[in-house]
């Protein structure tokens, strides 16, 4: 379960952060205005505020990213670099089994038989 947090505290606490290097501070160019079941927030944002959140945000990258399927197209990778669409398995340990099935299927051996000894 993740830690609940408050997005207008931490708006704030971006707005702090960058605010010091900011050379024109007193020039609002947007307010950004934040309602959650928390409450209710309005930011005063200047230029350079609004382009460091901007720039904050494109550089965003969702932890649950894991690429693109080369199969399928899907963006659902597992953990493991499964994907939950059509099955292909990706990264070293996905080509090693594709490699491992096509020269299986190429030389029409199956899996061993018999018992172990």
């Amino acid at each position: 379960m993740s830690t609940p947090f408050d997005p207008a505290a931490i708006v704030a606490e971006f707005v702090d952060a960058v605010s010091p290097f900011d050379p024109g501070p007193a020039a609002v160019v947007a307010v950004l205005s934040l309602r959650t079941a928390r409450g209710e927030a309005a930011f005063r944002l200047s230029d350079h505020v609004l382009r460091a959140m901007c720039r904050a945000l494109l550089s965003y990258r969702d932890p649950d990213d894991r690429g693109t399927c080369a199969g399928c197209g899907s963006r659902h990778l597992d953990e493991n670099l499964h994907c939950r669409a059509c099955g292909r398995l990706h990264g070293i340990l996905g080509e090693v089994i594709a490699r491992h099935a096509r020269r299986v299927a190429a030389d029409g051996s199956g899996p061993p038989t018999g018992d172990p000894a």
